[in-house]
C-alpha cells in the first residue's frame, strides 16, 4: 500500500482535478489524504442555502467532508487558514488569511503530516496556482517546501491542460465570455509539459456526485452539472500532473503509487 496525499487550496477543489485520481488509488488499496489550506469562507453562496444560525464555514466543513467520502479519502485534514479571496480583493489584505501566513509555519504544518502518514507521492499545482489565485499560489511554496522537509519522494503539480481548454472553449464559444476571468494564456500548462495524464471517464458521475455534495458553490459547478456525460467527460474525464521536480520522461497513464 502507498500513499496519496492531495494538498489543495479550498473546499471543492479537490474534485475538479484530482476527484477521479484519488478514487481510483483508493479502490486499487491505496491510503488517500486530503489536506485543504483554507476554510473556503469567502465567496458567494445561494440564498436560503444556510439554515438559521448556520455558517458559510462549518456548511463548507460539511460539504467537503462528504466530497472527500464520495472520492476515497481515508483522512481529511483541513488547515484552516482564513480564505484570501480573489486577486486583488480585499481579503488578500487579511494578515491571517493564507497568502500572507510565512511559508515555513504553513509548511511546517503540513510536513508534520507528510511525515506522520509517510506519504509516497504529494500532489499541488503550478507556480501560477492553475489560474493565478492567490491561495493557489501559495499552495505551490508550501506544498514544495513541505516535500522538502518531509523528503517526499514524488511531488506532482495538479495542472490544467491548456491546449485541451482552448478546444474546448472553440467548440463551446459561450464559456470565452468577457466576464469568465479566464486568461487562456496564463491558464494551466502546456500539453508538452504534462508528465502524467490519468484517464478516469469511467468515474465521471463519481467527481459529479462530488460536484453536488458542495452544495453551497453553484456558482462554480452549477455549468458542469447539467452537462451531458460526455461533454463532461470531456473537460474532466482526464486528471493531468506535472514533475514538480521539472525533469521530463515518458508520459505516465498513473501516479506512481
Amino acid at each position: 500500500m502507498s500513499v496519496l496525499v492531495c494538498f489543495h487550496a479550498h473546499p471543492d477543489d479537490e474534485v475538479f482535478s484530482t476527484g477521479g485520481t484519488m478514487r481510483r488509488a483508493a479502490d486499487a488499496g491505496h491510503r488517500v489524504v486530503l489536506v485543504t489550506a483554507t476554510d473556503g469562507a469567502v465567496g458567494e453562496f445561494p440564498d436560503g442555502l444556510l439554515a438559521e444560525g448556520e455558517s458559510l464555514l462549518s456548511r463548507r466543513r460539511m460539504e467537503l467532508s462528504n466530497s472527500a467520502e464520495i472520492l476515497g479519502v481515508h483522512r481529511l485534514v483541513m488547515l484552516d487558514y482564513p480564505d484570501s479571496g480573489m486577486a486583488g480583493t480585499a481579503d488578500n489584505d487579511n494578515p491571517e488569511a493564507f497568502t500572507n501566513v510565512p511559508v515555513e509555519d504553513a509548511a511546517q504544518r503540513l510536513a508534520d503530516i507528510l511525515i506522520e502518514e509517510n506519504a509516497d507521492v504529494v500532489t499541488i499545482y503550478d507556480s501560477n496556482g492553475g489560474y493565478g489565485h492567490p491561495d493557489h499560489i501559495k499552495v505551490h511554496h508550501v506544498g514544495l517546501r513541505a516535500t522538502e522537509i518531509a523528503g517526499t519522494a514524488h511531488v506532482f503539480e495538479s495542472v490544467a491542460n491548456r491546449d485541451l481548454m482552448r478546444t474546448l472553449i472553440t467548440a463551446n464559444p459561450q464559456w470565452a465570455s468577457e466576464d469568465s476571468g479566464l486568461d487562456i494564456e496564463s491558464f494551466g500548462v502546456p500539453e508538452s509539459e504534462i508528465s502524467v495524464m490519468v484517464d478516469v471517464a469511467d468515474l465521471i458521475e463519481t467527481k459529479r456526485a462530488a460536484m453536488v455534495a458542495h452544495a453551497s458553490q453553484i456558482g462554480d459547478f452549477g455549468p458542469f452539472l447539467q452537462m451531458p456525460t460526455d461533454i463532461l467527460t470531456m473537460a474532466f474525464g482526464v486528471e493531468t500532473f506535472r514533475r514538480a521536480d521539472g525533469v521530463k520522461d515518458p508520459k505516465l497513464t498513473a501516479l506512481p503509487l
